[in-house]
């Protein structure tokens, strides 16, 4: 099993165990793919809800660069509320889950279609 395939059936089984979401298997599979090699480090395949400077980084080049979203207050609330899904007190809040719940809570599907 390659680490990709890995990542995407820890992301698949931990959106289901904590978040209880049944994922889009193909969407998922994008957005993580989009995420490109931060997926591989222990560091930067998880999203620190806690740190100001890492949503203000997810904020900028995911939801305004890659989704295509006005910057406002609508986005910082979307980011602590998929933090809070995950679990405030899980602190494997793992890239591809985190940006996969935001495309799907904003409605972006689209960006990740082929």
């Amino acid at each position: 099993m390659s680490k990709f395939q890995a990542a995407l059936d820890l992301y698949t089984k931990e959106l289901k165990d904590k978040a209880g979401v049944t994922a889009d298997a193909d969407l998922l599979k994008a957005v993580t793919k989009a995420c490109g090699p931060a997926i591989y480090n222990k560091d930067s395949s998880k999203v620190s809800t806690s740190d100001p400077v890492e949503l203000e980084r997810v904020k900028k080049n995911f939801l305004i660069k890659k989704l295509g979203l006005s910057d406002g207050p609508a986005l910082d609330a979307a980011m602590k509320e998929v933090g809070e899904q995950l679990g405030k007190s899980n602190k494997n809040k793992y890239r591809g889950m985190f940006y996969y719940l935001l495309t799907k809570k904003f409605g972006k599907e689209s960006v990740f279609a082929k």
